[in-house]
């Protein structure tokens, strides 16, 4: 039975806690929301290693582009009407929005992306939306100018940023809204990892961003951070399925204490080891990085062997495995990930951490639950109240109490 709201004081909320999830990857953050209580009914992704890997673990997918998908597709797929999902979630492919490379933003083909994902909830109208991304879509410009080329002259470098337009788009469509930065590793997760988080309300409801639960330091130790220890101690001669270093890096990597990198190494080897970058700016803090048991982890990447991003075990000489790494974005064990080695790194590296994806279900449930606790004291011992436990007892479609 489906009991739909509306948009006024006369209704009363009796939802379902469908979700469609959109760009799903391997599903950490349909993972982490199912954990809070929403029911996941359909993903959606483009990669095909992606779209194996929800089949192999038992969900209903739409594989395919998404600007070719209509929204009446998944309707159709699951059952649902127009304004009937509890949510849809997702997180457009973030590339254009890093704060590396040339942050290209809207004006890079997967930017538009984000227009699809407009374009879904403009069409299928969510009591809510989640969206999320990398940081660096909060300050990623509409058009990208080099600092050396810009022109205040220029209206087309006038444009403001990403998220200006995205928010704008949502409030065309009615959305409240609410954002900000939030960093996993406040949420249960043993790993630092800050990701930007969009939540839409259709119906004006006072939603907000899921407070930390975790913290650096705490007089209960259940409600410090975690680290790594606590996610793969008990696989360090079980790790599974692993990517190799080459014997040159594995050379320089012996030479890193537990928590270092390539400042660790000695003097005379580091021009060595470092090659080119040994000139180049920046912190390079990745080259040679050995976790440490004792910290959260820093930001899984999308491989654990690439040389500026290393995310190397803390006492053995090789890099994080495929077990270890899902370990630390919080994946069950029993998550069957498909696809070659690589592949399988780079969804998990991808994923969102299933701590702050229960988190944010959770938040958005307890807005949901407090508004359905407010309309039935407003209604109850009346004859409306009266009616609508009557609709439900029989089973009956209720869509508006007049």
């Amino acid at each position: 039975m489906n009991i739909k709201s509306r948009q006024n004081d006369d209704s009363i909320y009796a939802d379902n806690r469908d979700v469609i999830s959109l760009f799903s990857g391997a599903m950490g953050l349909d993972i982490g929301l199912g954990k809070a209580g929403l029911n996941i009914v359909i993903g959606q992704d483009f990669d095909a290693s992606c779209v194996k890997t929800m089949r192999e673990n038992g969900h209903k997918v739409l594989g395919g582009d998404i600007r070719e998908i209509e929204p009446q597709q998944l309707l159709e797929l699951t059952g649902l009407n127009i304004g009937e999902p509890f949510l849809i979630c997702g997180g457009p492919p973030c590339q254009p929005f890093s704060t590396a490379g040339k942050r290209l933003g809207i004006n890079d083909p997967r930017g538009s992306l984000f227009m699809d994902f407009i374009r879904m909830i403009d069409y299928i109208r969510p009591r809510f939306f989640v969206m999320e991304n990398v940081k660096g879509i909060m300050s990623a410009p509409l058009k990208h100018v080099p600092l050396s080329e810009r022109d205040e002259s220029d209206p087309e470098q006038k444009l403001g940023t990403v998220l200006d337009v995205i928010l704008a788009e949502f409030d065309k469509l009615g959305y409240k809204t609410v954002y900000g930065v939030l960093d996993a590793v406040n949420y249960g997760v043993p790993q630092f990892r800050e990701r930007f988080v969009l939540i839409g309300s259709r119906d004006n409801e006072d939603i907000f961003l899921p407070m930390p639960t975790h913290f650096q330091m705490h007089q209960n130790k259940e409600y410090q951070w975690q680290v790594v220890r606590s996610a793969i101690g008990d696989l360090e001669f079980t790790h599974g399925e692993c990517a190799a270093l080459s014997d040159e890096r594995l050379k320089f990597l012996k030479m890193i204490p537990e928590g270092g990198n390539w400042r660790d190494l000695p003097e005379d080897i580091i021009p060595i080891a470092m090659g080119g970058a040994y000139k180049s700016g920046g912190g390079k803090v990745g080259f040679y990085r050995r976790l440490s048991y004792d910290e959260p982890s820093p930001t899984v990447v999308t491989s654990p062997v690439q040389k500026a991003t290393m995310m190397c075990h803390p006492t053995q000489n090789r890099p994080l495995s495929v077990k270890e790494y899902a370990r630390i974005q919080q994946f069950p064990d029993d998550w069957v990930f498909t696809g070659t080695t690589a592949a399988k790194y780079r969804q998990i590296g991808n994923a969102v951490p299933i701590g702050l994806a229960e988190a944010i279900g959770k938040a958005v449930l307890s807005v949901a639950d407090q508004t359905s606790l407010v309309r039935t004291k407003r209604f109850r011992g009346t004859n409306v109240h009266n009616k609508i436990r009557n609709a439900i007892e029989l089973g009956g479609n209720l869509y508006a109490v007049k």
